[in-house]
């Protein structure tokens, strides 16, 4: 990264969020987790040059580009231009659930592809056994409905599609290529079940061998790794940002953690899918030459430059930028640490209205022809309704009900104050309930 920048070195809160993302918990701990303890580290690492008055004005100022090297301010003009002129790999971290995450990056790509630079979006949604579909999207041979279809968007990612469309209408309408990143998860499971070297070569999805993790990353992995074993069980690590905060591991836990032969299985996971997005954005720059290639991805993945950076640098890729948004009061204290290349500050979240949208609060697991409840937050809607953990929900709103992304759907279409029926299974019996939904849906819903 050029002096322009620096030296290159918020959490899901959707309570219907199916379960079964349980088997990759870490990406959804590890940005909360890895942001605060590179916080930690800003005093030892901050630049005795840093100017604290005027670092504190920029940084506490919404809508603006900060150096986290310097605290100062960037020139977007300059930003961009540089960026283009370098073609370089350019990662812009999300949290997957964030609305001005994705707003954000919208901005970003607009402004790398209206300074004249040619530029290629790769998106950690999609496993490349996809990459037809992104194809045919960018072609204009499907429409949106068809695609979510065709890209299993329900069953691969099962984010809402709502916060991503407007990345791929951006695509599409400009032609720009999409590229899955992704691979399988059923590799990452496996992986992480039974370790790198145990699957074979033939099974892994044509990825050469990921780098080693530094010392600083498998530190950060183990309050990750802790922080999910401390979760109850069937719990969506997707609760770590409800209610009170899990404590954070001390360091003589992280010390014996790292020496577990099931935390290095756990490692080994995660970098097979930071290397799978860094192949692939690799891959990226070697068809498009002359482009800037951009990655939608977990800001977990982007962080600190442990993940997809270091497996990129790997394979021979040196031009890579960081950026991830951060609202005002997080931005100040990232200044002088690794945690990106630059930062756009968004509002605090005090300042950020709630979202306007329904959430029944529980998380979800596949059960026997219906989905299970495997968790029901305090004070939700769930709970005032009646729903208790094991309860299966047959039916919703009079529709059979048959898995977990069937019944997010039903609840994503409830407006604000509907009365939504519900018929349930406990303990063999069928009960009718109502989920009440309030006029205004509760930020700590």
């Amino acid at each position: 990264m050029t002096n322009k920048i620096g030296s290159q070195r918020g959490v899901p809160d959707h309570w219907a969020r199916p379960a079964r993302r349980t088997s990759r918990p870490w990406a959804l701990v590890l940005s909360s987790t890895l942001v605060a303890a590179i916080i930690g580290q800003a005093g030892a690492q901050t630049s005795a040059n840093v100017a604290p008055a005027q670092t504190a004005s920029a940084c506490a100022t919404r809508g603006v580009w900060i150096d986290l090297k310097t605290g100062q301010p960037i020139d977007r003009g300059e930003l961009f231009r540089d960026l283009v002129a370098r073609n370089s790999v350019v990662l812009l971290g999300e949290s997957h659930t964030d609305a001005d995450h994705h707003r954000w990056q919208l901005h970003t790509l607009a402004a790398l592809h209206g300074r004249g630079g040619n530029i290629v979006i790769g998106f950690e949604a999609f496993p490349r056994r996809l990459q037809a579909v992104l194809d045919d999207w960018v072609e204009g041979k499907l429409t949106e409905d068809a695609f979510l279809k065709a890209s299993e968007w329900r069953q691969v990612w099962g984010y809402d599609a709502a916060l991503y469309m407007p990345l791929f209408q951006f695509a599409r309408l400009n032609r720009i290529p999409m590229v899955a990143l992704n691979v399988e998860q059923k590799l990452v499971s496996r992986v992480g079940q039974q370790g790198w070297e145990n699957v074979p070569a033939s099974e892994r999805e044509g990825l050469s061998t990921p780098a080693p993790a530094s010392p600083a990353y498998q530190r950060e992995l183990a309050r990750v790794y802790l922080i999910k074993k401390a979760l109850p069980p069937g719990a969506d690590p997707i609760s770590v940002s409800q209610g009170p905060s899990p404590p954070e591991p001390d360091e003589a836990a992280v010390d014996e953690a790292v020496k577990q032969p099931e935390f290095q299985r756990f490692v080994e996971a995660q970098l097979t899918w930071d290397r799978a997005m860094a192949e692939a954005l690799a891959g990226a720059k070697r068809r498009f030459s002359n482009a800037t290639a951009v990655g939608i991805l977990g800001s977990g993945h982007v962080e600190g430059g442990y993940g997809v950076s270091h497996q990129l640098k790997d394979l021979g890729i040196a031009e890579v930028t960081s950026l991830i948004p951060v609202p005002t009061d997080a931005a100040c204290m990232l200044v002088g640490t690794s945690f990106a290349d630059a930062v756009f500050t968004l509002p605090h979240a005090d300042e950020t209205p709630p979202a306007e949208r329904p959430r029944l609060g529980v998380a979800l697991a596949e059960g026997d022809g219906a989905p299970r409840i495997n968790r029901v937050i305090d004070k939700s809607v769930a709970e005032v309704a009646g729903l208790k953990v094991g309860d299966q929900v047959i039916r919703a709103a009079g529709l059979t009900i048959r898995n977990p992304d069937e019944l997010v759907e039903v609840i994503a279409r409830q407006a604000p104050g509907t009365w939504l029926p519900l018929s349930i299974r406990r303990d063999g019996q069928e009960i009718d309930l109502v989920a009440k939904f309030p006029t205004r849906p509760r930020q700590d819903q």
